[in-house]
């Protein structure tokens, strides 16, 4: 059965819906712990806080995958309005108890069986109003007494609700497995994390190299883990749960895209410094480029600016990324860009700058653009010999992939490799190459060759012996 995708953002109107109130954009998880932090206590049991964080993560999703105010006209996805949606505190302090918890739980949610809208979990405090739904108060005794989070949830809302785990981030975002990834797990998963890892020690030379990407989740890894989580503030458990296999996308897509920038040539100091006007929604030109360099730069340092496209064309993504910036810096959250945002961008971007020249990131490893036309079965040329030389150089990481003659000739066992490919990276196994394929394939082949590279002074990833 289908599910809702959880949306990146969520935009919320801070008043009734009718009333002339300011809107912010905060990315989903931020929301969900903020609707938290300022609706139930961190002292709770933690079974109390799940049951909690489900139903106003299921109620938020109702709101938005049915579109409820967009319908009637509205440019906002939710209120924070108690009256009809739930209470969210514009730039509140979060309990760090309830921020670990919404990580694991955000994109789990509430739905009756044999449906696919997110419930409409409606709930109450218990103790000033009471409803038909969840009574926040009441779910304390109820974890006290040894009920589970799940448990709780059906007391409330029957029998017949169910919980989707682990529903779709987006369509780009490899679905956490379901399974925690630890000392000895074994498989693509971790195969997939080690890849990305040696990738991110790039940028992040605390992170120490894992010599072979086996995917077998040996002690290389879990110190690679581990560092990562210190870096980017997450428990140092060395465990790679929900929390940390997004984290771990979301930087591996920042820092991929940000040597993407460095290779179209766009050097630092060509860069037009001076504020030269407001910049908003429906702006463009070189100067809305300049912004998205800016942006894109600072998007693995700054949580939540995803990567846009710098295009010239200042659109939604790059209004979102605009907001989470100006989040960050604690400035007026208006997705414009007037000059004290401008100067703060700029010097936030030069900051950026001198951290990665300190770093000496290793240059990327250059691949061949997509030729243009699908290559399958009975094909000769040389798009075909530079592509067999990438998946061979893969295959020395990823077992399943068979070695593949050094020839121009697109042959079965070329077709077999191209398969098993896109079995592992969750493309459409037709065992030819298109544009996605190619891409996906030149990728993996730089992430690879890259994560074998070392910075100097950076741990090899390998004891050293006498």
């Amino acid at each position: 059965m289908a599910v809702p995708t959880i949306p990146e953002y969520i935009t919320v109107h801070l008043g009734a819906p009718s009333s002339s109130a300011d809107n912010v954009t905060v990315s989903f998880p931020d929301y969900i712990k903020n609707v938290a932090s300022s609706e139930i206590y961190s002292t709770w049991p933690e079974e109390a806080i799940k049951a909690n964080l489900l139903a106003e993560i299921s109620f938020a999703l109702n709101r938005v995958y049915s579109e409820w105010y967009p319908s009637m006209g509205y440019n906002f996805d939710i209120t924070n309005n108690t009256a009809f949606d739930q209470k969210f505190i514009n730039n509140r302090s979060i309990y760090e108890n309830i921020s670990r918890l919404t990580d694991e739980l955000f994109n789990d949610y509430l739905r009756n069986k044999g449906t696919v809208n997110p419930l409409f979990a409606q709930y109450c405090d218990g103790r000033e109003v009471t409803c038909d739904g969840l009574s926040q108060w009441g779910t304390v005794p109820l974890a006290e007494d040894g009920l589970s989070a799940e448990e709780i949830i059906r007391n409330y809302y029957g029998d017949d609700t169910e919980i989707v785990v682990n529903a779709p981030v987006s369509e780009n975002v490899p679905s956490f497995p379901g399974t925690v990834l630890s000392l000895g797990s074994l498989g693509e998963s971790v195969r997939r994390m080690q890849l990305y890892l040696n990738r991110i020690s790039n940028n992040y030379p605390a992170i120490p190299k894992i010599p072979l990407s086996t995917g077998r989740f040996d002690e290389n890894t879990e110190n690679a883990v581990k560092a990562f989580q210190k870096i980017f503030r997450l428990s140092p458990d060395g465990v790679i749960g929900k929390a940390t296999w997004y984290r771990i996308i979301y930087i591996y897509d920042a820092v991929t895209r940000l040597s993407e920038l460095s290779a179209e040539g766009v050097g630092y100091e060509n860069l037009p410094k001076q504020f030269k006007g407001a910049l908003k929604e429906g702006s463009t030109g070189g100067q809305v480029v300049t912004l998205q360099y800016f942006l894109n730069l600072l998007s693995p340092f700054v949580d939540y600016i995803r990567p846009v496209a710098a295009d010239g064309v200042f659109g939604s993504s790059t209004r979102n990324a605009v907001l989470a910036f100006q989040r960050s810096k604690g400035l007026p959250q208006t997705g414009e860009v007037d000059e004290r945002t401008w100067n703060s961008l700029y010097s936030a971007y030069m900051g950026a700058v001198d951290y990665l020249s300190e770093e000496r990131i290793l240059e990327e490893v250059q691949t061949e653009p997509y030729p243009g036309v699908v290559l399958k079965v009975g094909d000769n040329g040389p798009s075909v010999r530079v592509i067999k030389t990438y998946l061979n150089y893969i295959s020395r990481f990823f077992y399943e992939l068979p070695p593949l003659a050094e020839s121009a000739l697109f042959d079965r066992r070329t077709q077999t490799a191209v398969t098993e490919f896109q079995r592992i990276f969750a493309l459409p196994q037709n065992g030819q190459i298109d544009e996605k394929t190619w891409n996906s394939i030149a990728e993996v082949y730089s992430a690879v060759r890259q994560g074998q590279n070392r910075l100097e002074g950076q741990y090899p990833g390998y004891e050293l012996l006498r």
